[in-house]
């Protein structure tokens, strides 16, 4: 299969079916999505040739809308004549779309970022919530299953001489949550790994499986991360745990917005008007999903659980209050850090104008409002609102306290505190203020923070004991303090874990540990 195949049309992580509607309602949403006939009589079969535009993409399931022969004749009824072309070489997708070659491309946001194409996004497409994810090689390595076990794994290589593989699929969203992983985790470090690239998930999920390779880690996606949980890999974190870190993009070429705007806005509203009408069809999309792909029902089901489909009213909100301005920045400072990107942009509002969704945003707004009388569920739906999620689980501190490891994450300085006292210098605080944004990038529902004190060897036990607990708990109540809602306990180890190579009196001891849990 090819990269990111498996098609997809819409949001269906959902899960509406037909039977949520009242009869009334599909005809209302059926009526108010079908494209304009009498538009359509009044375009002729040359003025669609001449207003042919061409979209480079591949076969990623988040856009098989645009390869769908239902979008296809929506857009010719509409006036255009669309073609799409698969480039899987994202540089030379860049390269076509600002030779003249399309006038349009679908990609990813640190594609876009990195490749830099001569356009701006004009839409949104989807952002994945677990169909991506970082799996450690368990099956091979039974104690592997977190990254403090990876990292002491990789250092009992390096003292042999040896290095670990991690494979992914080179240029897709696998590469970039490796590559947001290393710098986010102090345990994950790309350049400690041999980087095998592969052409898709389905390559990499394979030499995973391969007891000859000496591979630690997979980066992989949909169906293949259920396959590996089934098998017993350990899925250590997944684009679930850091919701809006891979979305996918419309982008225009800047020909294509000076010479004919109409156009770009034209085609939003017909996709996004398909995107309307295909949220009650879960089953069917299922389905299609499993034909297209070559999966069982089940494979094709855990492909729809890990991507949400952008509706024209969320996309929106997203320009215009702010939000996509913050990933656009999030990301270029993960690929700054990795050196991919000289620097983080300047100016990220002028990457992208919400002007050509507008049209289909009122267009939904309008859909909603009628919608709301008889299926207020479905009118959030539309509105980007009210998608399942799950309560947040009950755990006692205990429970935090022993939740499986994830990793300890990077801090860009230390948490200090004034000399044998759990008060918090103001370059203590800083620290904490830089790593509470960093964990409000992670999942509440999914992911747990555990902070752990240290202390050095030197001076009564039970002291240092006391001293440790209490700068956690000041840890922890700091990072509540900032607003973060995820659970927070605090451990005091004392003097009881020293750092290897140091001597237990050395002040270095006397640390204080970040570390994500596994909580659901």
């Amino acid at each position: 299969m090819s990269k990111r195949n498996v098609p997809i049309l819409l949001f269906l992580a959902l899960g509406l079916g037909v039977s949520c509607l009242t009869f009334g309602t599909m005809w209302l949403i059926d009526q108010f999505t079908q494209p304009s006939l009498s538009r359509e009589k009044d375009i002729s079969v040359n003025q669609s040739i001449n207003n042919q535009l061409t979209l480079l993409g591949d076969t990623f399931s988040g856009y098989s809308t645009f390869r769908s022969q239902t979008f296809l004749e929506a857009v010719k009824k509409a006036g255009l004549n669309l073609r799409y072309e698969d480039e899987f070489d994202q540089a030379k997708r860049a390269e076509r779309f600002n030779q003249g070659q399309s006038d349009l491309l679908v990609t990813t946001l640190d594609q876009f970022l990195k490749q830099q194409p001569q356009g701006k996004i004009v839409g949104l497409i989807d952002t994945t919530v677990g169909a991506d994810a970082v799996v450690l090689n368990t099956k091979k390595y039974p104690n592997l299953k977190s990254m403090l076990a990876l990292s002491q794994l990789v250092q009992q290589a390096r003292n042999k001489g040896e290095q670990f593989t991690i494979v992914f699929a080179g240029d897709t969203p696998s590469e970039y949550l490796a590559q947001v992983l290393t710098t986010k985790f102090e345990e994950f470090k790309l350049s400690d790994f041999q980087i095998k690239r592969v052409a898709d998930a389905a390559d990499a999920w394979k030499v995973l499986q391969d007891s000859n390779q000496n591979v630690a880690v997979a980066v992989l996606w949909e169906p293949y991360v259920s396959q590996a949980r089934q098998k017993g890999y350990t899925v250590v974190l997944s684009s679930k745990d850091l919701p809006g870190t891979i979305v996918d993009v419309i982008v225009a070429s800047n020909r294509l917005i000076e010479s004919q705007p109409e156009k770009i806005s034209q085609l939003l509203e017909v996709y996004y008007r398909l995107i309307d009408t295909n949220v009650r069809n879960a089953e069917q999309l299922q389905a299609q999903i499993a034909l297209d792909g070559k999966l069982s029902n089940a494979d094709a089901g855990a492909v729809l659980q890990g991507i949400d489909f952008f509706t024209s009213v969320e996309a929106d909100n997203w320009m215009t209050d702010g939000i996509l301005e913050k990933r656009i920045n999030s990301t270029a400072a993960v690929l700054v850090l990795v050196g991919k990107m000289n620097e983080v942009p300047q100016n990220p509002k002028e990457l992208f104008t919400s002007e050509f969704i507008a049209k289909a945003s009122e267009n939904t707004q309008n859909l909603i409002k009628m919608v709301r009388i008889d299926n207020p569920q479905l009118a959030d739906r539309f509105a980007g609102k009210g998608k399942a999620i799950a309560p947040m689980p009950n755990f006692n501190p205990n429970q935090i306290a022993t939740a499986p490891n994830i990793g300890n994450l990077q801090q860009q300085g230390e948490v200090k505190f004034t000399t044998d006292s759990a008060q918090l210098t103001n370059q203590g605080k800083e620290t904490l203020d830089k790593l509470s944004r960093e964990i409000a990038e992670f999942n509440e529902q999914t992911i747990g923070v555990r902070v752990i004190g240290h202390t050095s060897r030197f001076g009564e036990a039970d002291f240092n004991q006391d001293l440790s607990q209490k700068r956690a708990q000041t840890v922890a109540n700091y990072l509540r303090d900032r607003g973060l809602k995820h659970k927070i306990v605090a451990v005091g180890k004392g003097s009881s874990q020293p750092l290897a190579g140091v001597h237990p009196e050395d002040k270095r001891n006397q640390r204080t540990e970040i570390r994500l849990v596994r909580v659901n």
